[in-house]
């Protein structure tokens, strides 16, 4: 699991989870999630890591177990290894990220996230090679 994706990101970063750790889940992905992850790294990650400097994955890939303990959507592209949800430290630095992601790299879906209930803020970002990215930008509440 100490494989590195791309310059700054490894394997075992874009698979870590507490939840998946307290509930005794094995969240390890095949090798084509894996490379999925490898190109989420490479075109949108890296970008955002060489501009922004650290950048803290708090959600990555996510077996079918460990997304349903979490509550993610059935068919969430986490389960592909083509999602990952990007902690922001405030909402400055994340309507930055925002935008830097919107316009300088190709993504499918890009998510402004904020739960309602203790203040936490997010980017859910997606990348795909099934087919075209849709570029989807928008804000969710949750």
């Amino acid at each position: 699991m100490d494989e590195m994706l791309s310059e700054h990101f490894s394997l075992e970063e874009m698979t870590r989870s507490g939840e998946a750790l307290r509930r005794k889940i094995s969240n390890v992905p095949t090798a084509e999630q894996t490379e999925n992850l490898r190109q989420l790294c490479l075109n949108v990650l890296e970008p955002v890591r060489r501009r922004f400097g650290a950048t803290r994955i708090t959600s990555g890939y996510r077996c079918p177990e460990l997304n349903r303990a979490v509550g993610g959507a059935p068919a969430s592209q986490h389960t592909r290894g083509e999602a990952a949800d990007i902690h922001l430290s405030n909402m400055e630095v994340g309507r930055k990220m925002f935008d830097f992601i919107r316009r300088h790299t190709d993504f499918d879906q890009l998510l402004f996230e904020r739960r309602v209930k203790g203040g936490c803020r997010w980017l859910h970002v997606s990348y795909t090679t099934r087919r075209k990215n849709r570029r989807e930008a928008g804000e969710l509440e949750v």
